[in-house]
């Protein structure tokens, strides 16, 4: 025994003294990694930053299926916010550069009329994110008319703010706009039914070169400056869904529209609740890493993306809620900014409307709004702003005409207390 100890302890020394190093399980490695990194100020400083769709955009990296890829993104504003901003900074805010996207990523192998098949991995946040009011923009546009800014101290658990004290919202990241590039014939469609949406008097945005990047492609002097669509509406090609069931685990099926799909990410919310009421989730940079496969020619039964999950649904829901129920009614007289395009007298003078969805949702919100001021004792610009951020609007029913129901439901375990 003694001479077996002498044997080990020699070994030992001799380890020492060559300075052999120990294998650690940290060094064993299996991952092929493949990161997307951001440098500059801004995406215009950015060589791997764009903020319109075009398929002559060219990629800046190119990666295998199987790849773990890693996007570094930007907030949804493209923004100069920080802890000590204030609402009269978002004065200086140019919604041309809203969204900027990190990407777009080759995928080798992936051909047009193909899926690809994108497996959220991690979300790393960044530390500080915001919630604002931007007049003009939000669901409640017409009543909420001032701007108002909310900054959020992130970890992975919570978000907390000076400007909702005691609040506290846990993290359920997830990228607000994640998608493939659209493909020739897609651009001439969707500018097509977006500008006869705009000539009826809808809210549709037209390509605008101002701010537009990358500059050669899609701005002022730009190849393709008519035709370089605008990220903010989502289409069959993805981009800004702002779906926060799309959680780390979930797997998003996208069809593709060129060849390498042109993937993207962007527009990270550090948490929403559906519907992002006011325009903004907690919005945030972050380190999104994911994982594709090619599903080839598969895209013949995919017009627009699908999400295949899991338990993320379950983990989501709140241990107590509130609830309320919205039916299609307003007040005599009025006409919310969603319907007036319509542009129709019977719609001015009805208290109830038929079989309206996006009614019934406003008037849930309006009475959640006021519940949240009544009972926790926020503002009314407060409690706009934690309904973005924590409170589901759901379709209850759309069968008992002419009243559709949407429920708005707020997780209580966001109030401290």
């Amino acid at each position: 025994m003694n001479n077996t100890i002498k044997g080990l302890s020699a070994i030992c020394g001799l380890l020492l003294s060559s300075h052999i190093a120990l294998a650690d399980t940290s060094d064993v490695k299996w991952r092929s990694l493949l990161e997307v990194e951001k440098s500059g100020v801004h995406c215009v400083d950015d060589s791997n930053c764009f903020n319109r769709y075009h398929p002559a955009i060219q990629p800046v990296k190119t990666a295998k299926p199987g790849d773990y890829i890693t996007f570094y993104t930007r907030d949804a504003l493209d923004s100069d916010l920080n802890l000590d901003a204030v609402a009269d900074d978002l004065a200086a805010v140019d919604l041309n550069l809203v969204h900027p996207m990190t990407g777009p990523v080759h995928i080798e192998g992936a051909k047009r009329g193909d899926v690809i098949a994108v497996t959220l991995v991690d979300i790393e946040p960044d530390e500080y994110g915001y919630t604002v009011i931007v007049p003009g923009f939000g669901f409640l546009r017409d009543i909420y008319t001032e701007p108002f800014l909310v900054n959020w101290r992130l970890t992975r658990t919570h978000a907390e703010s000076d400007q909702m004290p005691g609040v506290k919202v846990p993290y359920e990241a997830f990228p607000g706009s994640i998608g493939v590039l659209p493909g020739e014939p897609e651009v001439a469609a969707w500018k097509m039914r977006e500008a006869e949406l705009g000539a009826a008097g809808g809210v549709a945005l037209q390509p605008e070169p101002t701010g537009a990047l990358p500059a050669a492609v899609c701005g002022l002097e730009g190849t393709h400056k008519a035709d370089c669509l605008r990220t903010i509406p989502p289409r069959e090609n993805g981009g800004n869904m702002d779906v926060q069931q799309m959680q780390i685990g979930t797997t998003i099926l996208f069809p593709c529209f060129v060849d390498g799909c042109g993937l993207f990410v962007g527009d990270v919310h550090y948490a929403q609740g559906d519907g992002e009421v006011s325009g903004t989730a907690i919005e945030m940079g972050a380190k999104v890493t994911l994982v594709t496969e090619i599903r080839a020619g598969e895209a013949v039964n995919l017009s627009s993306p699908q999400v295949e999950g899991g338990s993320q649904i379950r983990n989501m829901e709140p241990v107590a809620f509130h609830q309320t129920v919205g039916l299609p009614l307003k007040m005599a007289g009025e006409v919310p900014p969603f319907l007036t395009y319509i542009d129709s007298q019977k719609i001015t003078d009805l208290e109830n409307l038929s079989e309206d969805l996006t009614l019934a949702a406003r008037h849930a919100l309006l009475q959640m709004i006021d519940y949240i001021v009544r009972e926790h004792g926020l503002s009314s610009e407060q409690a706009y702003i934690l309904a973005s951020v924590a409170v589901d609007l759901r379709v209850g029913q759309v069968v008992d005409v002419p009243n559709y129901v949407v429920t708005a439901v707020l997780n209580k375990g966001v109030f401290a207390d």
